[in-house]
């Protein structure tokens, strides 16, 4: 009996914070519908293709030219660090780390309003086999590509809601 009033009292409670769904209203709510108007300019590199792909995914379908509002400019740094070297001088480890900075501009106004970086990493064994390795660099290069875009996007998300009643 006293679980279910203790259940019942933090339901009650629950609706007074200040927690709000980002996505409220789904495919027609202000978050998405501010995300859509993000255009993702071209990012150099094969890294670059991969991030603004995952970030056009992320975005939504898209506007017309005339509903576009922003802009979203993305740097990448891509590396490959190798470690664990053996005694023949060999390394038998590498870390890949992408990092991203990226500006959100108004394209009305021409005025910089987000400029934030993302980033992440990911270590890659160094096998005998060349293809093995080349194959798992890529690999690795592909879910980073996806974490950073996820980062990105979730914190245009963020900035949408934040914005979307002063619009």
């Amino acid at each position: 009996m006293t679980r279910f009033l203790l259940l019942v009292a933090f339901g009650l409670l629950l609706p007074g914070c200040a927690l709000q769904p980002l996505y409220r209203g789904g495919s027609s709510g202000a978050v998405a519908s501010a995300l859509r108007s993000v255009q993702v300019a071209p990012i150099e590199g094969q890294s670059g293709w991969l991030v603004r792909n995952k970030l056009q995914e992320r975005l939504g379908d898209g506007a017309s030219a005339n509903d576009v509002r922003y802009r979203l400019e993305v740097e990448l740094d891509d590396d490959i660090a190798s470690f664990g070297i053996r005694g023949d001088r060999a390394a038998t480890r590498e870390r890949r780390t992408l990092r991203a900075r990226y500006r959100l501009v108004e394209i009305e106004h021409g005025t910089v309003v987000l400029d934030a970086t993302a980033g992440s990493d990911a270590g890659i064994d160094v096998v005998s086999s060349e293809y093995a390795t080349v194959a798992a660099e890529q690999t690795a290069l592909e879910r980073l590509a996806e974490v950073v875009a996820d980062q990105i996007a979730a914190r245009l998300g963020l900035f949408a809601s934040r914005t979307a009643g002063s619009r």
